[in-house]
This record gives structure tokens, sequence and C-alpha cells, in this order.
């Protein structure tokens, strides 16, 4: 209950800050800290360089292709479990019908969700996380933060993965060598599908803003389910002629 409580406190006091203090999301990413998370951002570079890429790759070119699938299937429908409330927080009650469906028969027929049985049905994963409902209830953003071992969020989603954990049976499972090992499993498994993106990082010409534009960019996709708003153009036809 103590940790719920201050998960509590933190989201009041952020959202206490007001939004005149948070800049629109159209406008430049709101980094003020960007002195500290450069640093953060090379040393989780460099851990994931030498350390979770390697394990990742290792992982991706020894599993076979359906172990792979039951993998990542497994690990889905288990996130599946905190899809449900937040879609109910959201106020997405079919999407939580859906959801709940998804996980029955995925559970039950796809035996403990290793066979993505529900997508052959037509019941497709909708991801929704406490950041994105957060945000549906108009709590700020706050500044972007790299952290150390998890990397790119921002304040409302460092918040938001907090909240995720007790949505989350992995992490509330009680034996801890167990729970140990699949949560290194998840992130090496989220680390081999995040593979393909690798190249871009490397080419472009600054490494913390590319991947910084990239996730808040993903985030709001995420946040307005695939339909941001259309930002506002501005044009000043102020003393300007026109002729035929």
């Amino acid at each position: 209950m103590r940790t719920k409580g201050i998960l509590l406190a933190g989201l009041v006091i952020l959202s206490s800050s007001g939004c005149a203090s948070i800049p629109k999301e159209d406008r430049e990413p709101y980094d003020p800290w960007e002195a500290v998370n450069r640093p953060i951002w090379t040393f989780n570079y460099t851990f994931d360089r030498y350390l979770l890429r390697p394990l990742a790759k290792g992982y991706d070119t020894v599993a076979p292709k359906p172990v792979k699938f039951a993998v990542f299937n497994f690990f889905e429908n288990l996130r599946t479990v905190g899809y449900i409330p937040n879609h109910l927080l959201q106020g997405k009650f079919a999407g939580a019908a859906r959801q709940t469906g998804r996980l029955v028969i995925n559970t039950i027929l796809g035996l403990g969700g290793i066979i993505d049985a529900a997508s052959d049905a037509g019941l497709k994963a909708e991801p929704e996380d406490f950041g994105q409902t957060f945000a549906v209830w108009g709590l700020p953003q706050g500044p972007f933060i790299q952290i150390p071992g998890l990397g790119p969020k921002t304040v409302l989603d460092s918040f938001g993965w907090y909240a995720d954990r007790f949505t989350d049976p992995l992490w509330q499972y009680d034996n801890s060598s167990v729970r140990d090992k699949l949560i290194i499993l998840r992130y090496v498994d989220n680390r081999r599908r995040l593979l393909p993106g690798d190249e871009a990082i490397r080419e472009a010409p600054d490494s913390y803003v590319f991947v910084r534009e990239a996730y808040l960019q993903r985030r709001r996709f995420l946040i307005y389910d695939g339909n941001p708003p259309i930002e506002d153009i501005e044009l000043d036809f102020e003393d300007e002629d026109f002729e035929d």
C-alpha cells in the first residue's frame, strides 16, 4: 500500500505543476535535462552494445523460429493482463472485452499463451499501458529523460512504467529465481525484435536526438491510438500581395 501511495503522490505533484510549464506537444521536444540525459544515453548505448545486443543477436541466431514465436506469444499474453484495466480506465469498454476474450482464448486454447489462437479469431493485441492512460486523463508528459538500464521515457511514462508492474503477472510472481530469469528472457526477446533498427541509430548524425524523436513520436502515436491530431499550421499572409 505504501508504494501505491508514493506513486499516487508523485502523480499529484506532477499534475499540479500545471500545463503552463509544459510546452505543447506540437512544439520542440521538452528536454531541459539534456546535459544529464546524454551521458546516461552513452552509458545505456555502451551497455547495449557490449551486453544486451550480443545476447539478443545470439538468441536470434540460435533459437528456432517456432521457439521465438512461442516466447513472444507467451510474454504478450502476460502483457494482456495489463491491457485490460487500462482499456477500462480509458473508457474503452469494447477494447477491454476484446482483450479479455483474447486472454482467455490464448491462455486456454493457446496452451498458456505460447500459441496466438486469438488472432486467428480476429482478436488482435491492443496494447494500452498506464503511461497512455495517464496521458488520456490529461496529465502532462513532463520532461524527456533517459533512465539507466531502461532507456528513453518521459516523467509521466516513468510513473506509468512503475504502475504497470502491479498489473504484470511476471513481476508479481513469488518465485524470484524463476521470475528474474523470465524477466531477463523478456528483455532479450524485446531487444531481438529491435535489431532491425540498429543500423538507423548508428547512421544517425546524432543518435541521442534520433532515439528521443523516435520515442516521443511513437508514444504520441500510441496515446492517440494511431490517429494523433493534425498540428495547427499558422500561415501569416500579412503584407503579402497576390496578383493574378
